[in-house]
This record gives structure tokens, sequence and C-alpha cells, in this order.
């Protein structure tokens, strides 16, 4: 799979779809208190703040990057209407932006995740599975432990692509949904 190729059309679906739906801008995603608009605010960052303003903030939110993300998402919506935000990201699909230090498949990450914060709780569609799994592949203990889950005792295996997570009884569930468990959108299922 080239994740460059794979990123791009990623971005291209989520703007469609985001292109088809826009009463869905004010509904709730699961990244806590943002909406989709904030969410595309947050996606869009990279094409829209040099790397100065980005390191500023963050020192304004006293080193914290997700107390300055959500500063800046927040105002970003004051400042920008939701299709500017669109055009935004569509412009950008073809973007070469990577996150510091996780790559291209940190870029597939990126997208592939917070479009699921969108899809999932307006029940649209989600990317291919073998895409979710190829961001689920890259899972290692340092992810978990940023997004506070403790997968001990525990494997969730996705029932739609060739990728598990964890070791011990195992769970079965989509990609999807396994991608939002170990990013800590969703609660570790109870194995008894």
């Amino acid at each position: 799979m080239d994740l460059y190729v794979t990123t791009v059309a990623e971005r291209k679906r989520l703007a469609g779809l985001l292109a088809e739906h826009p009463e869905a801008w004010g509904a709730d995603s699961l990244c806590a208190g943002w909406r989709v608009r904030e969410v595309i605010a947050h996606l869009t960052m990279p094409y829209r703040y040099r790397i100065p303003a980005i390191l500023l903030g963050i020192d304004r939110a006293r080193g914290d990057f997700n107390r300055f993300s959500n500063r800046a998402a927040l105002r970003d919506t004051e400042l920008l209407s939701d299709p500017e935000l669109l055009e935004n990201y569509a412009d950008n699909a073809e973007s070469r932006w990577t996150p510091p230090g996780g790559g291209q498949v940190g870029a597939l990450s990126h997208d592939v995740i917070h479009g699921l914060d969108i899809t999932m709780p307006l029940g649209l569609p989600e990317p291919d599975p073998a895409v979710t799994g190829t961001v689920l592949s890259e899972v290692r203990p340092k992810q978990l432990k940023y997004f506070g889950v403790d997968l001990t005792g525990v494997r969730l295996e996705a029932s739609d692509a060739d990728v598990a997570v964890g070791s011990g009884r195992a769970v079965t569930m989509s990609a999807a949904e396994l991608l939002m468990i170990v990013t800590g959108r969703k609660a570790v299922p109870r194995v008894v």
C-alpha cells in the first residue's frame, strides 16, 4: 500500500462526505468538546499554521500541545466558515505534510482517526478496513500510553482486517471500533 496515495484518497473521501452533508458540521464528534467543524479546523492546522506560530501557541499553552490545539480549533471555527474550512481541507488533500516524528503513516493516522471521530457518530461511511488496519498495525505501547489505554489481559482483533492489538483474551470487532478503543475514544471492553 502506498501510504501517500492512501492518505490523499482518505482526505478526498472525507472532504466529499462533508461536502455532501453540510448539516453535519454542527454535530458532536468523538473528540470531547469538539463538533465536526472543530475536528476539521484541527485537521487543517498543518496547512494554515507555520511552525513558529505552532511553537508560540504551544508555549502560550504552557507546553501542552493538546491545550494549544483545542484553543486553536475553537478560535479558528469562530474565524472561518464551514465552507472555508472544507475548501482548505480539500485543497490540501495532496499535501506532503507529516507530523513530527510520525512520517507518512502518522499523516494517514491523523486523517483516519479524526475522520472516524466524525463519521462514526453520524453513521457516515468509514474508511476501507484495510486502510484502518494499516493505521492499527503501527500502534505501539507508547501510543496506548499517550491515549491512556490499558489493554492488560485483552487482545483486540479486527474482524475485517488482518490486525490485532494487545495480548490476552480475544475480543473481536471492526477495525474502526478497534481504532477508537486504542485511541481512547471508546472504553476497552471487559473480558471475563
